[in-house]
């Protein structure tokens, strides 16, 4: 999606400059430890979610919704339906848990929706 200066970026003429630096001796310790019982995770990335039963995703309604959202702004995007949007697209979902009668918590509602996407300079509210 960035392939126009007039986007912001353009990833034809742009510069990527690499510094690697030694890994921190914390996260290294655990990640090189000789006991497979004292592997830990290393530093290359983030894991979101949790498995549950709200979805037959297995996962939190919340990040499904958000992620279906997500993927569709990047398609209308992509197709031209929306020509002004950029790739940096963002969503949130906000949910109202209840308890059922077994006193597990499920979703009640949605709360809120948050969609942002970068625009081109064209558009404004």
């Amino acid at each position: 999606g960035y392939d126009d200066p007039a986007k912001g970026l353009d990833y034809k003429t742009c510069n990527v400059i690499v510094a690697l630096e030694e890994q921190s001796p914390d996260i290294a310790q655990s990640v090189d430890a000789t006991k497979v019982e004292d592997i830990g995770a290393g530093d290359s990335c983030i894991v979101f979610g949790y498995a549950c039963e709200e979805t037959s995703e297995l996962m939190p309604l919340s990040h499904v919704l958000a992620t279906k959202l997500s993927a569709r702004l990047a398609e209308v995007r992509k197709d031209g339906t929306l020509d002004w949007i950029r790739p940096d697209g963002k969503t949130q979902i906000t949910l109202e848990y209840g308890n059922n009668e077994c006193g597990v918590p499920v979703p009640k509602r949605v709360h809120s929706i948050v969609i942002s996407a970068q625009h081109s300079e064209e558009v404004s509210n």
